[in-house]
């Protein structure tokens, strides 16, 4: 084909030739538009200046916090009496020291680590010693001023290992996550990592801080008491629950907060949701006004997010399980029953005039006729929105309505916690698939019987 046969076609189909050149221009000016977000949002969010600010070290702490924890050792070098305590809690000090905490030949203090590594706290000095592939041992004194040092690199800083950074007024060793010591003009701090949630079953302190879970299930059913005048078994629950690291009975009680603020939400949108999609549903409702009113009344409920709500709610009723519940519920309803006018639109309407002949009532054609029709779709959707909601009621609960939400940003505002925020959020990942998996079995039950027998 010439390009004269060519020419000829395209003045011949001038529309189609027209309708796919703009096709191709809205595909170029939609990759622009695309490419000017990306550029703006780079520049609106400052996304080059976060990831300069990004703090590789710090975030493999904070994710060494999820699993590990720390026993803090405090050396104040005006008195030379070594502390050591569970996460530097002043009231988990260890009487006596741990055994990795030893008394050396020459009047010092090693703290051993389980990499072989050690820091040894003198009177007027700190020495760290057995870091794999160090060339010598490192030393740390004070000046005059009380500024501390690392003896023979005061002049020239650069030349330590890239785990020892010295500053004016602090000297930090960090051979590894596990192990850390922090050096300042008036105390020395050494972190001591060790894998594990300890003290996640019993307080530090309490009668039953050494035993497992499995004897303390053993203990339950034996008469010798581990505390005279109470019994073993409410001994157990009680320590468990009122453990003040872990704080298990309130964390369960706020769990069932959440799940309750979640199951009350979305039964207060189903009861009213059904009712009002009647009313918004053209094949059913025969006034047009009552139908524009529910239906944007519907947008309006929906139309506002979920967070707005318990924003509104926690102005008007305070933190608590109402502000979670009535968030839920109105934003909910909106949505149901915007989905359910649609499906009594859609219903069959053989059904309903079958029913009709029968000389059935309004009431009864809706009952027999629509009802049957919509129930799945119903139930399906219900139970769906119950599984999404028990993720909303944790963020609803961390806005102030209470529940585990609230728990989970305390926990993760202190920053030192984060082995209570991973229980926590496997806490809630757990109720998330036992919820997913009960409305799953539920659907199957209530919409196909005949699943069961299969």
């Amino acid at each position: 084909m010439t390009a004269v046969d060519f020419q000829a076609i395209e003045n011949r189909h001038k529309r189609v030739f027209r309708k796919a050149q703009r096709g191709r221009e809205v595909a170029v000016g939609a990759v622009v538009l695309v490419l000017l977000y990306v550029v703006v949002s780079l520049m609106q969010f400052d996304l080059g200046g976060v990831a300069r600010r990004w703090d590789a070290t710090r975030a493999a702490l904070f994710t060494l916090d999820l699993y590990a924890y720390k026993d803090h050792v405090s050396h104040e070098w005006d008195a030379f009496e070594p502390k050591v305590s569970f996460e530097g809690g002043h009231r988990f000090v260890y009487e006596p020291a741990p055994e990795w905490l030893a008394a050396t030949n020459d009047n010092g203090y090693a703290v051993n680590f389980d990499s072989g590594i050690q820091f040894v706290l003198y009177q007027d000095a700190a020495v760290v010693k057995n870091v794999p592939d160090a060339t010598q041992e490192y030393e740390i004194k004070r000046d005059g001023d009380g500024r501390p040092y690392v003896v023979g690199f005061q002049d020239r800083p650069e030349d330590l290992p890239e785990w020892i950074i010295a500053t004016e007024n602090r000297v930090e060793v960090r051979p590894s996550l596990w192990e850390r010591m922090q050096v300042y003009g008036r105390k020395i701090e050494i972190h001591r990592y060790s894998f594990g949630w300890n003290y996640f079953w019993f307080d530090f302190g309490s009668p039953l801080t050494n035993v497992g879970p499995l004897e303390a299930i053993g203990l339950m059913f034996d008469d010798n008491q581990v505390v005279r005048g109470t019994p073993n078994h409410e001994l157990v629950a009680t320590e468990f629950l009122n453990n003040s690291l872990w704080q298990h009975g309130n964390i369960f009680m706020a769990l069932f907060e959440t799940l309750l603020m979640a199951v009350l939400g979305t039964a207060l949108a189903s009861m009213f949701g059904l009712p009002l999609a009647f009313l918004a549903a053209r094949n059913v409702s025969p006034f047009p006004v009552i139908r524009f009113i529910n239906r944007r009344l519907f947008d309006l409920l929906r139309g506002i997010d979920m967070l707005i709500w318990s924003l509104i709610f926690l102005r008007a009723f305070g933190p608590g399980l109402f502000t979670g519940v009535f968030a839920i519920g109105f934003t909910d309803t909106g949505s149901l029953g915007k989905l359910m006018s649609e499906a009594i639109e859609n219903a069959d309407r053989r059904q309903v005039d079958g029913m009709k002949s029968t000389g059935a009532s309004k009431l009864q054609q809706h009952r027999f006729g629509i009802i049957p029709q919509i129930l799945p779709i119903f139930v399906s959707q219900s139970l769906y929105y119950l599984e999404s909601n028990t993720r909303s009621a944790v963020i609803i609960g961390a806005m102030g309505a209470g529940g585990i939400g609230l728990q989970f940003l305390g926990a993760l505002q202190t920053g030192n916690d984060f082995e209570n925020v991973a229980y926590m959020a496997f806490l809630i990942l757990a109720l998330v698939i036992i919820i997913d998996n009960l409305s799953g079995r539920l659907r199957r039950a209530l919409i196909r019987p005949e699943e069961r027998h299969t």
